[in-house]
């Protein structure tokens, strides 16, 4: 690696932090405004709020480090342009294969980066957060493996192994208890999904009530159930297939698969995991033809504005397939990669175009 290689990775490195650590004060700032309304809850106080953002933080730092790698690299590539030192290295007779080879080097780093961020540090931290946040507002909770969470709601007691999205939570298990503690109730659902009025439906619901003589079982029905846990509450306790490392979401597809469930969120999930650590390779090669083209004479704030409408782009479209999957049983492979691969063919062009 040449002085010239070193000096183009330095120079999208340090822009690439800049950006990222713009995006995670002001996103801090916002997290913890956020908080505000939870704080005074429980035992829950502005130092639990305080580190209950910080926590986040590497797991926020593994979301917007595609959008800080194209940013960054708009503006550090794009002061290199504007101080014609790209010219002068163009008119040494360095190709824009070069330029390129270099910009993909230091795209290397920052997958490392998000390697570690999305594998290591994000996941276990932001867990922790949600359960420091949950033992501090409510005291009837616990943990059990795998992510799951036991309540207790007066006479029920609720555990939840799973959230695949906001409202929506899945092996939900019922417990009725008489006023004088004795187990009237056992029940099942394969899906729950929090209703309006403090209400859940219990989906593929079976349940066993105790009486006095026998046991009466039943299965196969629904059941409208009204309790005052909430899909925020269960949400603090319950780990979304996103926040989940690709390790652990190949293990749990291997296991959804063998049991013939449905494993969809899962799936796209984990390739959306994969798919968004590449796309940090073309949002770093995508610069380059901006900064040797339309953008090689524009101010900061303009190479800015345009990484940020690409991201946003990016972000908002990852967000709105990842919906669609589920709701339409669309197909989770094909399109937790097609933001990435329209990234790809966008920047690939580019860069034959500016050859």
């Amino acid at each position: 690696m040449t002085i010239l290689d070193r000096y183009i990775i330095r120079s999208i490195l340090g822009s690439v932090a800049l950006v990222l650590a713009i995006f995670l004060v002001l996103g801090a700032l916002f997290a913890f405004i956020g908080e505000q309304d939870d704080i005074g809850i429980g035992h829950y106080s502005a130092l639990d709020a305080f580190w209950f953002v910080l926590l986040s933080l590497p797991q926020q730092a593994w979301e917007v480090l595609p959008i800080a790698a194209l940013i960054g690299s708009l503006i550090g590539l794009g002061s290199l342009a504007r101080g014609s030192e790209l010219t002068v290295i163009r008119a040494t007779g360095v190709s824009v294969a070069r330029l390129a080879a270099a910009a993909l080097a230091a795209a290397l780093v920052l997958i490392v980066c998000e390697v570690g961020l999305g594998e290591f540090f994000g996941p276990p931290l932001q867990q922790a957060a949600k359960q420091h946040k949950a033992f501090a507002k409510f005291t009837d909770m616990s943990f059990g493996s795998g992510g799951g969470a036991w309540v207790r709601d007066g006479n029920l007691i609720l555990n939840v192994t799973r959230q695949s999205l906001g409202r929506h939570f899945g092996a939900m298990q019922v417990f009725e208890l008489s006023p004088d503690h004795r187990l009237l109730e056992i029940g099942h659902a394969a899906r729950a999904t929090a209703g309006s009025n403090r209400t859940w439906l219990l989906s593929d619901y079976a349940e066993s009530q105790f009486t006095p003589g026998r046991v009466l079982a039943s299965a196969g029905g629904e059941r409208v159930l009204h309790s005052s846990v909430s899909a925020g509450f269960l949400g603090l306790a319950v780990v979304d297939p996103s926040d989940l490392e690709v390790s652990a979401l190949w293990r749990l597809i291997s296991y959804f698969k063998a049991n013939a469930l449905d494993a969809r969120p899962y799936v796209f999930a984990f390739w959306s995991r994969v798919a968004r650590t590449v796309a940090i390779v073309f949002a770093v090669l995508l610069a380059i033809p901006f900064v040797l083209g339309s953008l090689r004479s524009a101010g900061a704030g303009a190479r800015t504005l345009v990484g940020l409408m690409l991201g946003m782009i990016f972000f908002l479209l990852q967000r709105l397939i990842e919906s669609g999957t589920i709701v339409f049983q669309l197909n989770p492979i094909v399109l937790a990669w097609l933001p990435t691969a329209l990234l790809m063919m966008v920047a690939l062009g580019l860069l034959w175009r500016t050859r």
